[in-house]
């Protein structure tokens, strides 16, 4: 196996490069101005630790899987190219108008409460560069009036000469039936066909949702259409930097779907948090893999803190309309939540309360924080933990970026302890405990509401700043166990190369497989099998296009199914391929009753009011090699997914003395060195341990600090750290 796998975060790009039985993992600074140029230099870094130059490299690889930020820099800088928008006529406010709580999309709790500031968002599409036609077809697909040709023609020929340079076209009910959509692209191609230097890129709402909700379904294919033309043009550059230097296979792109695929085959918006998505990916791998049922997944990086769940049953949670920036779209996204808690996180003085806030806007690469020394001058978290003492100035980012303590010092007397009243060291404790508490109340609000209790699951954390902070947050929380793979700081690009071919295509329906007033099963079987053979249809379609042979694509069928009319939709697998009889129905119907009261208790489930199905989902995918976890040493206690607990003779006795025949730690495992570091309260003398130098039967006491490359593991008084097997580090609360 030989590939080569790349996530840009915030702060650090990403890679990680299988060669064989070589697994490397390597990090360069974010380059935001052109993001190939940090792509290149990560994996130039990978090279050289592999002892190849570039061009070896990408000549013997067999994929390169890329999760990108360029979609959401384009947001963020508002840099996509002016549109029109074609839609059915009377219906041409419908984006303006959007939805009545449209204002908050987007934004946190503290700016939705501010209802007197409250404004939507500037429209990406301009009013006056919205136009409607004369057509409509009804909610069942059927044409109640013709559209037009000379209609449309005029509509097209007004928008050009306003300027636009490219179509969204959004028709009332083309889920149902896209003959106007179709009818309207194709007026288009004739006028500006594809060959001309003067075409223009056009975008069907049919094409990227099948999903009714005009509003969502307006923004997903306005979003897709805005993002083309710079995502396009950043992933086509990369790709003839990359064939230049010896690579001739299709990119892979990573898709926020929990999948992958070819860029020819990849919408703009299947781009937007791919990264995070990469991480839950390997996530759900290392759960069934070790036989874990139940994970919270935290990435930390520099910018986000982003939270997962994995759960048993091979059950995703989805978005079924995610946010993306300040709109709601229709698009299958997996359900991660990001809150602006990173390294790069910025701390300040709030005057009107007397107190710090930290985040959410983060310092980035660049600047990045003060002890970068690359002109930041707000303190941030990073900066906190090296005040601290938890991260070595001389051994962050492998030695390669040296830090300056004295500056972040100096940035947290000014700028915090001064109007506060403390010290430099008292404020950067302050900003730990802050951001430590914010992580473990995003978890908890993320976990409760689907119905789970935290205290139940074991906490994945990765990302280069998760294994610095999980044993504050896990706390918190009232979590007794962490995991940390080994390469925690490149995670998600492990899970980016373990991805399979996937697409996923889903469709609105009203189907009810128990109708309350009747009292009656669902029978239409034939109408059922349909909408699951169309959507299979067309996901084999996709994945046959990039080459794979029909016979090696898989599918799994998901039902959104949910009592009566509440608005709480769960996702259950089906285990059919197709419905011929009542049992299945039946079966289904089991199935949720048993799903619903695991979740949200037994008892609260409501068949009296009807069980409906909202949506079907058919996941088309084609299973490849993976790079798996459960390996090395102490490879069947990891995977019972429990893991072996201190043995009776490492307890310390009333009088903290270890009872006779115990090994003291000094002689199981030699510490690199001590440094002041701050735990319980105060700066306390810590040992300080290599991470490489840790063995299956070593175990290391807090407080302590573990030093690794590209992350530190901050060991807290009364946890324990142990390495469980060649790839995962367990830290375990003892006291």
């Amino acid at each position: 196996m030989r590939r080569i796998s790349v996530d840009i975060g915030g702060t650090f790009t990403d890679c990680f490069l299988v060669w064989d039985d070589e697994r490397i993992e390597a990090k360069a600074l974010t380059t935001h101005h052109n993001l190939s140029e940090g792509f290149l230099a990560a994996l130039a870094a990978g090279a050289q630790e592999l002892g190849e130059d570039v061009e070896t490299v990408l000549g013997g690889v067999e994929s390169v899987r890329y999760a990108t930020t360029l979609g959401t820099n384009a947001l963020i800088q508002r840099s996509g190219p002016k549109l029109g928008l074609i839609t059915t006529l009377g219906y041409e406010d419908t984006i303006t108008l959007g939805r009545g709580l449209q204002y908050g999309d987007g934004l946190t709790d503290l700016e939705k409460s501010d209802l007197p500031g409250a404004d939507r968002p500037e429209p990406l599409i301009d009013p006056e560069h919205i136009v409607g036609i004369r057509e409509r077809v009804d909610h069942a697909g059927n044409v109640v009036v013709p559209a037009d040709v000379e209609d449309i023609r005029s509509a097209v020929q007004h928008l050009v000469e306003q300027g636009v340079r490219g179509f969204v076209v959004v028709l009332l009910h083309s889920v149902m039936n896209p003959v106007h959509e179709d009818l309207v692209e194709q007026v288009v191609l004739e006028e500006y066909p594809g060959s001309y230097l003067g075409a223009f890129p056009i975008v069907c709402s049919h094409d990227v949702s099948l999903k009714k909700g005009e509003y969502a379904r307006s923004m997903s294919a306005i979003l897709d259409a805005y993002l083309h033309r710079e995502m396009q043009h950043g992933l086509r550059s990369l790709e003839r930097a990359l064939r230049q230097r010896g690579y001739t296979r299709p990119m892979q792109i990573v898709h926020n779907s929990g999948g992958m695929s070819q860029l020819n085959r990849t919408h703009a918006l299947q781009t937007i948090h791919a990264g995070p998505v990469a991480g839950l990916n390997a996530a759900e791998q290392v759960s069934d893999e070790l036989r874990i049922d139940e994970l919270i997944t935290v990435d930390m990086g520099g910018t986000s803190f982003d939270i997962g769940l994995v759960t048993g049953g091979g059950i995703r949670f989805y978005e079924f309309d995610p946010i993306v920036d300040r709109w709601r779209v229709q698009i299958p996204m997996v359900s991660m939540v990001a809150l602006g808690a990173g390294g790069g996180s910025i701390a300040r003085y709030d005057s009107t309360h007397d107190s710090i806030t930290v985040g959410p806007d983060s310092a980035g690469s660049d600047p990045g924080p003060v002890c970068f020394d690359m002109g930041g001058r707000q303190p941030t978290v990073t900066d906190a933990n090296l005040v601290l003492g938890y991260l070595d100035p001389d051994y962050y980012h492998g030695g390669e970026l040296a830090l300056n303590r004295r500056r972040a010092e100096q940035a947290f007397a000014s700028r915090l302890g001064k109007p506060l009243g403390i010290d430099a060291v008292e404020a950067a404790a302050s900003v730990r405990r802050i951001v430590d508490n914010n992580m473990a109340q995003g978890i908890f609000k993320e976990v409760a509401l689907k119905g789970y209790d935290p205290r139940r699951f074991t906490i994945l954390a990765y990302g280069g700043n998760g294994p610095t902070h999980a044993c504050g947050f896990a706390e918190d929380l009232g979590v007794q166990r962490v995991l940390v793979p080994r390469n925690s700081a490149i995670f998600s690009a492990v899970g980016a190369g373990n991805m399979d071919q996937l697409h996923i295509h889903e469709r609105s329906v009203y189907l009810s497989l128990y109708e309350a007033l009747t009292q009656k099963l669902f029978t239409d079987y034939e109408v059922l099998n349909a909408h699951i053979d169309e959507l299979r249809e067309r996901g084999r379609k996709d994945i046959v296009r990039q080459g794979h042979p029909p016979e090696s694509v898989e599918f799994r069928v998901e039902f959104d199914m949910r009592y009566g009319d509440q608005l709480q939709l769960t996702s259950m697998v089906v285990p059919f391929d197709r419905f011929t009889s009542a049992r299945q129905v039946l079966e289904m119907i089991k199935r949720y009753h048993a799903s619903y009261g695991e979740r949200f208790g037994e008892g609260t489930q409501t068949p009296e009011t009807g069980i409906k199905v909202n949506q079907i989902r058919v996941v088309a995918y084609v299973p490849l090699e993976k790079v798996t976890f459960a390996t090395g040493g102490g490879e069947g206690a990891v995977a019972s997914g429990v893991a072996p607990a201190a043995p009776p003779a490492e307890t310390a006795g009333a009088d903290g003395t270890r009872p006779q025949g115990a090994t003291a730690l000094a002689t199981r495992l030699e510490a690199k060195g001590t440094r002041e570091a701050w735990f319980d309260g105060a700066m306390v003398e810590t040992q300080v341990f290599d991470h490489a130098a840790i063995g299956p039967d070593d175990v290391v006491e807090g407080p302590a600090i573990v030093e690794a490359p590209h992350t530190t593991f901050v060991v807290n008084p009364g946890w324990q750290l142990r390495q469980l097997d060649s790839y995962f580090i367990e830290m375990r609360r003892t006291a």
